[in-house]
């Protein structure tokens, strides 16, 4: 019995495409991509809420919105961990994980030596 080699024809199929994107894709994806920026928010750590509280600190919204801004805009520039220097608050911020870390009122962060921190923003 002799044995026979067989070439077997495999079907040609053309490699696949990628949908062509149109420009309704392009501009939703700007404006899903622009409101998560626009809607970035700080969190605010179990410890810092915990010194919030017990220090009788309060930030209203549109000031806890103007720090979020202006930390994001640290971020951007390089700065990982700023001092947030407020009228009433100073505030450590971790903004990597855009979390609030530890807060304090002005008159206790006088006599404080900060540690770990690379950047420092006076609103």
């Amino acid at each position: 019995m002799k044995q026979m080699n067989t070439i077997q024809r495999i079907p040609y199929h053309p490699p696949l495409q990628p949908p062509k994107q149109t420009k309704q894709a392009t501009a939703n994806f700007k404006d899903h991509l622009q409101s998560a920026v626009d809607t970035q928010q700080l969190k605010i750590s179990k410890h810092a809420t915990e010194r919030l509280q017990e220090r009788d600190i309060t930030i209203s919204d549109a000031e806890w919105q103007h720090v979020a801004d202006i930390v994001f805009e640290a971020q951007e520039k390089g700065v990982q961990q700023p001092l947030v220097i407020m009228e009433q608050a100073a505030l450590i911020v971790n903004s990597k994980n855009a979390t609030v870390i530890t807060a304090m009122d002005r008159v206790e962060a006088k006599a404080q030596i900060f540690t770990n921190i690379d950047g420092t923003i006076i609103l």
